[in-house]
């Protein structure tokens, strides 16, 4: 078993009451950080008053499994030195520039470096719209800053190119899922699901979805796909998601079979997401936030999981301070009341 250590203690649960052509994304994304910035140290605080009432124990890690961060690749660095140097002749077909743009944002993607890949794929574009992959990616790119409805028109130009673009269906779904179109959302999931219903990532993100009209109804059908499960190791993460095996169980399991650290990283990525979504979606905010960060720091950049993890602590950074407003608001409504009353 690799060196990584998973340790837990019972801690008495609290009762409490309870968006070149569109650089304006780096600024968004900037606005992004700086929430986190002004946010990250008082967000356990402040959801913690938040909770639902519990007289259950909850769970702690003293130290969460990891993976080394992946690195950058140098393979990867030096294409793009190699294609950057290319791209200087003035003797290049426009078909081939544009191959060359997106092969170097493609490579920009991998390590981390979304606007300078954006601006590839932009460029790429420009040469040859015909390109469904490309906008398969700008969509992507759209999706991670907020800017849905230029998701949305990224990729639906990328399946009028190519109806069959499985990875364009699926991602302008997540796009309306994080846009709050729930219903155009789940049709699109849905199709998405029955190309191929073995595999559990489509029955995961189609209950995620789901779940957003009728939680119930999402849990029982995710139920029953489980029931009929392949062997593919994905149906650990439907097992969590339904807590049929225990966190404890999910990491060993992960630790055992993940030898090569680039497989742990990428299989902590997705255990920490779809973990973090569970405790999201039962309200246990402070645990979703480490978590969601312990999903971004694997630095597996290619992985949707790690993509969307932004965007999921952004909703919640936006919950807890609508839920903060509100509890000022009806603070100062009371005390307003209250030198009413006393005069």
């Amino acid at each position: 078993m690799p060196p990584f250590f998973y340790a837990r203690r019972k801690i008495p649960a609290q009762k409490t009451a309870c968006s070149d052509a569109k650089l304006i994304g780096r600024s968004k994304e900037n606005n992004i950080v700086k929430l986190f910035r002004i946010l990250g140290l008082s967000i356990v605080v402040a959801v913690t008053g938040c909770a639902s009432n519990s007289s259950t124990q909850e769970e702690q890690w003293l130290n969460p499994p990891m993976a080394v961060p992946l690195q950058a690749n140098v393979q990867y660095e030096v294409q793009v030195a190699r294609l950057t140097q290319l791209l200087q002749r003035s003797d290049l077909e426009n078909d081939v520039r544009a191959k060359m743009h997106f092969e170097r944002g493609s490579y920009y993607n991998s390590l981390g470096l979304r606007d300078l890949a954006q601006l590839d794929f932009n460029q790429s574009l420009q040469l040859n719209p015909a390109q469904p992959v490309v906008f398969n990616q700008v969509g992507q790119y759209f999706t991670q800053i907020g800017d849905f409805d230029s998701a949305y028109e990224a990729f639906d130009s990328s399946l009028e190119l190519d109806p069959a673009n499985s990875y364009a269906l699926r991602n302008r779904s997540i796009a309306l899922y994080y846009g709050d179109r729930i219903p155009l959302a789940i049709e699109g999931m849905t199709r998405y699901y029955q190309e191929n219903p073995s595999d559990p990532y489509r029955a995961l993100w189609l209950y995620i979805i789901s779940r957003e009209a009728g939680p119930l109804d999402a849990a029982i059908t995710l139920e029953k796909r489980y029931q009929s499960r392949n062997n593919d190791w994905g149906w650990i993460l439907v097992a969590l998601m339904l807590d049929k095996v225990t966190e404890e169980q999910a990491f060993k399991a992960i630790l055992a079979s993940s030898r090569d650290n680039n497989v742990l990283a990428e299989r902590l990525t997705e255990v920490y997401f779809y973990l973090a979504k569970r405790h999201q979606i039962e309200g246990n905010y402070p645990a979703a936030v480490s978590l969601y960060k312990l999903a971004i720091a694997q630095n597996v950049y290619d992985y949707a999981e790690h993509k969307y993890a932004f965007l999921e602590l952004t909703k919640i950074f936006e919950i807890v301070r609508a839920e903060q407003a509100e509890k000022a608001k009806q603070e100062q409504q009371n005390s307003e009341a209250g030198s009413s009353d006393s005069q």
